[in-house]
């Protein structure tokens, strides 16, 4: 790393520290058009959020640093690329949220994606918890003597890169990027904080499709379906330029959604910014 990145390190070591807050309004028209066609054509059950994740995760492999993290004053690129949502049991106060992290491979598509999380989703809330709930309502259940020194010995174990995958595996903390879907809920996208915990660098939070009138270059105007999402970064692994190339192509993607059918890994081809 060049000298003014590595010394963001010292002079910025935590993440919440560092971060970086961008809200956009996202043209999703075509997106929409495109899956409704799509579920009365096969008989599908495709969702916007799936489309949205899917979109997130093309974007991510074409622009790597998205999946770059900061641990004990080091740079670090993942090897996997995945994204984390909480997913609530029951639409009503006091329902059990649980974790789950969707590992994108790079072969997967829109199809693979929606039956991965509609499956992962309806086991969930069935079962009304998975592996990483049990974990935490077990560590939960310690004095706070012994929390204080368990994350102690953790963040240690950060610090120096050798972190047990088992502690690791289906925490969103340790994911890639963070989404929350607000619009399910008929809510604007609020700014959302990083964690220290962890090395989850971005955060997004989308908000309610809504009806918007959008004038083109020449001043027409017409009625499109918008949504807005609010995006929250650590700037120490990328510079505004970077994060706003990746909102750009993001956005190119939500617009061609005929390349949610290619898997997430391929490049957009054709695509000039």
């Amino acid at each position: 790393m060049d000298g003014l990145h590595t010394m963001f390190l010292y002079v910025f070591p935590k993440r919440t520290e560092s971060e970086v807050s961008l809200t956009e309004s996202l043209d999703v028209t075509d997106l929409l058009k495109f899956i409704k066609e799509e579920n009365e054509a096969g008989g599908l059950n495709l969702k916007f959020f799936h489309a949205f994740v899917t979109a997130v995760a093309k974007t991510a492999h074409m622009r790597p640093k998205l999946n770059w993290f900061i641990s004990g004053k080091r740079y670090w690129h993942r090897k996997e690329l995945s994204l984390s949502f909480i997913v609530k049991r029951e639409f009503a106060d006091g329902s059990e949220e649980s974790m789950l992290v969707l590992n994108c491979k790079p072969e997967l598509t829109l199809y693979d994606i929606s039956k991965i999380i509609l499956g992962d989703s309806s086991k969930l809330r069935k079962a009304g918890h998975n592996s990483m709930d049990d974990l935490l309502n077990t560590v939960g259940k310690l004095p706070r003597w012994a929390l204080s020194i368990l994350f102690f010995v953790l963040g240690r174990l950060e610090y120096h890169g050798i972190m047990p995958r088992a502690l690791t595996e289906g925490d969103m903390n340790y994911s890639s990027i963070m989404l929350s879907n607000l619009g399910s809920i008929r809510c604007e996208p609020p700014y959302h904080h990083l964690n220290n915990y962890g090395t989850c660098s971005m955060m997004i939070t989308i908000g309610t499709i809504h009806k918007q009138m959008v004038y083109d270059e020449e001043g027409r105007g017409s009625m499109r379906d918008m949504v807005n999402i609010c995006v929250t970064a650590d700037e120490r692994i990328a510079d505004g330029f970077y994060f706003a190339k990746s909102i750009r192509l993001l956005k190119y993607i939500l617009a061609n959604p005929e390349l949610l059918k290619e898997p997430v890994g391929k490049a957009v081809e054709n695509y000039a910014d």
